[in-house]
């Protein structure tokens, strides 16, 4: 290995240290409470160090959000993306919505700093960072709509509340597991299921939606409401 080989090697695992650390530090304090200068004491480095990787704790957080982004996104199966593929359009749907909450289960600290920390910045932010991610939005709103085409879902079903409403049941329940807040002997696997069985039971019995979702996704003030990380809570992105 070459000197250029082994400092870029060397780089990678301090960026990652830092990383890791600040994860760790984010979801047991909150985002809030924990500075630069925290996560440099965590890894024992100094403060102008860790600026020579990140130029601020916001920068961390989006490279920690980039993270779990991609981890939501790809399984890393090629054989279960191949099977998804194979079945039918509504089952689709509920595969994907399945996917979220195996992240939150599987993946508890990403989970809690993308969708439990109000004090997270907004992702839009760094919008064209996380275009994967609104192409993901866009993926599932196509197989909503394809339920729709297909006759499994009524056509007065609009795509973009669909998939708020279904988000909303997974990102609650998910919650409620993460903070302890099920009653013991609960198998939570079974309540995720039946949450999901029952919102599209729903959506295909036609009740109507209140929501009317954001399918207004032309204009940079909307694109909040149009990517997948909208469900992240607005809230202040202090540095320190």
């Amino acid at each position: 290995m070459g000197i250029k080989e082994r400092q870029e090697r060397d780089r990678e695992a301090v960026r990652r240290g830092i990383l890791d650390a600040a994860r760790d530090l984010f979801v047991a304090e909150g985002y809030d409470n924990v500075s630069i200068r925290k996560i440099a004491e965590r890894i024992e480095y100094s403060p102008a160090a860790i600026y020579s990787y990140f130029p601020s704790k916001d920068d961390i957080f989006f490279a920690l959000a980039e993270e779990g982004f991609r981890l939501l996104g790809d399984p890393g199966l090629i054989e279960a993306q191949e099977r998804l593929q194979n079945l039918e359009p509504l089952a689709r749907v509920r595969a994907v919505f399945w996917r979220l909450y195996e992240f939150s289960r599987d993946h508890p600290e990403y989970f809690a700093l993308m969708f439990v920390d109000r004090a997270v910045p907004r992702i839009t932010r760094e919008y064209e960072r996380f275009g994967f991610a609104r192409d993901m939005r866009q993926h599932i709103s196509e197989e909503i709509q394809r339920c729709i085409d297909a006759g499994d879902l009524p056509p007065t079903v609009t795509p973009s509340a669909a998939m708020r409403t279904l988000t909303s049941g997974v990102l609650g329940l998910a919650v409620l597991r993460l903070t302890d807040r099920l009653p013991a002997g609960e198998n939570v696997d079974d309540i995720a299921s039946d949450v999901l069985d029952t919102i599209l039971a729903g959506l295909r019995s036609g009740v109507a939606l209140k929501s009317r979702g954001a399918d207004k996704a032309c204009s940079p003030a909307a694109r909040s409401d149009t990517q997948a990380a909208q469900v992240l809570a607005p809230a202040s992105s202090r540095n320190r």
